[in-house]
C-alpha cells in the first residue's frame, strides 16, 4: 500500500486498537511503487549535489591558490571549515530533527545549503569564501542524516540495502560527472562556475521536492514530551546507540585518513602523471556506479553484516598492497583502486542500512543527525591525524603512508566488533517486534 495512503488506514485501526496507536505505522510495502522510486531518486540527485559541493573544492586547489593568493593552510581551512561547521550544526539540529515533517526539514536545509553555494559562486575573496563555506556546512552537513531517516521510514529494511546502494551511487556520479564538468567549467569560465552549476541543478531539485513530495509525519504522532534538549540527552544515553556511534567513528576514520593525501601519494610515490589522475578518478566512479547498486541489492540478499565483513576482508587486503606500492603501472593502479574502493563501498552500504534499523522510530531524525555529525567531526579529526602519520619530502614523496594503512587496517578490524553487535542487537530486535513488515519473516538482517 503506497505511503500516503496509510494516514487513513493508521486512524482507522488507532480508533479500534488504542494500543497500535503508541507504535510507527507500517507503511511499508514490498514493491518499489512509482512515487518511492522517485523517493530514492530525487534523495539521490540530492545527496549528488551535496557530495559535489565537498568535493569540487579539492581539485579546485590550484587554481584557487592563484585566484586568491592564499597559502595551502588558508586552502586547508576553507576545506576543513565545511566539515566541522557540519557537525556541529547536526548536533544542534539533532534535538528538532523529529519535531517536525520530514519533508520540511528537508526542504528547509537544502534551501539553506543552496544559499550557501551560492554565496560561494560570488565570493570576491578568501575570507568571504571561508564564511560561505561554514554556511554551507551548517546546512548541507544535515541533508545525509534527514535522507536517511527518510529511507527508514518509507523502506522496510530488507529492501534498504539496494535503496542505499542506488542513493550512494551519488558519490560515485560526482567522480565521473561531476568533477570533470566542474573542472571544464572553471577552466573555461572561472573557478566560481561550477558552484554556480551546483545552484541551478539544486534550484530544480528544491522545487521538484516541494511540489512532488508527500509529507513525511508520522514520527510526530510517536513523539514524547519534553524540549529538544532532553531529547538529544535521551539519545546520548541509549547504549545501543553509543555503540552505533563508535562504529560510526571508526568507519569516518578509516575513510578520511587515506582520502586528504590519495593525489599525491598517486602522483609522487606511484608515478602517476597529474594529467592522468582523471582517468584514475573516472574509471572508479564508472565502476561504482556500476557496483553500488548490486552491492545494494546483494547485502539485503545475504543480510548486510556477512556483506560488511565480506567488504572488510577486501578493503583490509587492498590498503595493504595499496599503500605499500612503489611506482606502478597506471593500470596496474586502476585496477588496484577499483578493487579498494569495492570493499570501502560494500563497507559503507551495508553500515548504512544496518544502522538506520538502530534507533527507534521517534529517535530516527536525532539518532541520524548525531551519526551524520559524528562521521564530520571524526573525519575531520582523522584527517589531521593522518596529516601527522604522513611526511613529505622536499621532493613531494610521501614518507610513513604504509602505517597510515596499517592504522586504517587497525579501524576496520575494531569496527567489525562493533558491527556484530549491533546486528545482534538490530536482529533481537526485529524478533520482538510487534510490528513486521509483510514478507520480512525470514529476512537476512
Amino acid at each position: 500500500m503506497p505511503y500516503w495512503s496509510m494516514k487513513d488506514s493508521y486512524a482507522k485501526n488507532s480508533l479500534t486498537n488504542p494500543s497500535k496507536s503508541q507504535k510507527m505505522p507500517e507503511t511499508k510495502s514490498n514493491t518499489f511503487t512509482p512515487y518511492k522510486k522517485f523517493i530514492i531518486v530525487i534523495l539521490a540527485i540530492v545527496q549528488f549535489t551535496v557530495i559535489l559541493d565537498f568535493m569540487v573544492l579539492s581539485p579546485l586547489g590550484a587554481i584557487l591558490l592563484k585566484e586568491l593568493s592564499i597559502s595551502a593552510a588558508q586552502f586547508s581551512l576553507v576545506v576543513s571549515a565545511y566539515a566541522f561547521s557540519a557537525g556541529a550544526a547536526g548536533l544542534l539540529a539533532a534535538g528538532f530533527a523529529d519535531k517536525f515533517d520530514r519533508k520540511k526539514l528537508l526542504l528547509f536545509f537544502y534551501v539553506g545549503f543552496i544559499f550557501g553555494t551560492l554565496l560561494c559562486g560570488m565570493a570576491p575573496n578568501y575570507h568571504f569564501l571561508l564564511i560561505a563555506r561554514v554556511v554551507t556546512g551548517v546546512f548541507g552537513g544535515v541533508m545525509s542524516s534527514i535522507s536517511y531517516a527518510i529511507i527508514t521510514d518509507l523502506f522496510a529494511i530488507q529492501f534498504r540495502g539496494r535503496v542505499m546502494g542506488f542513493v550512494q551511487m551519488a558519490f560515485a556520479s560526482s567522480q565521473v560527472i561531476g568533477i570533470p564538468l566542474g573542472l571544464f567549467l572553471a577552466n573555461m569560465f572561472n573557478w566560481h562556475a561550477p558552484f554556480q552549476m551546483i545552484v541551478g541543478v539544486s534550484i530544480v531539485v528544491a522545487a521538484s521536492i516541494f511540489f512532488y513530495m508527500k509529507p513525511i509525519d508520522e514520527h510526530l504522532k510517536l513523539q514524547k514530551q519534553g524540549n529538544a534538549f532532553q531529547h538529544l540527552t535521551a539519545i546520548f544515553s541509549n547504549t545501543n546507540y553509543l555503540k552505533a556511534f563508535g562504529a560510526t567513528t571508526l568507519l569516518a576514520s578509516g575513510g578520511f585518513m587515506l582520502m586528504p593525501f590519495g593525489s599525491a601519494y598517486g602522483v609522487h610515490n606511484l608515478g602517476i602523471d597529474i594529467e592522468q589522475l582523471p582517468y584514475l578518478y573516472m574509471a572508479t566512479g564508472v565502476c561504482m556506479l556500476v557496483a553500488s547498486p548490486m552491492i545494494g541489492k546483494l547485502s539485503d540478499k545475504i543480510g548486510k553484516y556477512k556483506m560488511f565483513i565480506i567488504g572488510s576482508v577486501i578493503t583490509s587486503i587492498m590498503t595493504l598492497i595499496y599503500c605499500n606500492l612503489a611506482v606502478t603501472p597506471l593500470w596496474i593502479i586502476i585496477i588496484l583502486n577499483i578493487l579498494l574502493f569495492v570493499g570501502i563501498t560494500g563497507r559503507m552500504i551495508s553500515a548504512s542500512a544496518l544502522m538506520t534499523a538502530v534507533p527507534e522510530a521517534q529517535d530516527r531524525g536525532a539518532f541520524m543527525g548525531v551519526n551524520a555529525s559524528i562521521q564530520q567531526i571524526a573525519g575531520g579529526m582523522a584527517s589531521i591525524v593522518a596529516g601527522l602519520i604522513v611526511k613529505e619530502t622536499a621532493s613531494g614523496y610521501l614518507n610513513n603512508y604504509g602505517i597510515l594503512g596499517n592504522v586504517v587496517i587497525v579501524a576496520v578490524i575494531l569496527t567489525t566488533f562493533l558491527m556484530y553487535t549491533l546486528n545482534k542487537y538490530v536482529q533481537d530486535k526485529q524478533a520482538q517486534s510487534t510490528v513486521t513488515p509483510a514478507g520480512s519473516a525470514n529476512e537476512a538482517v
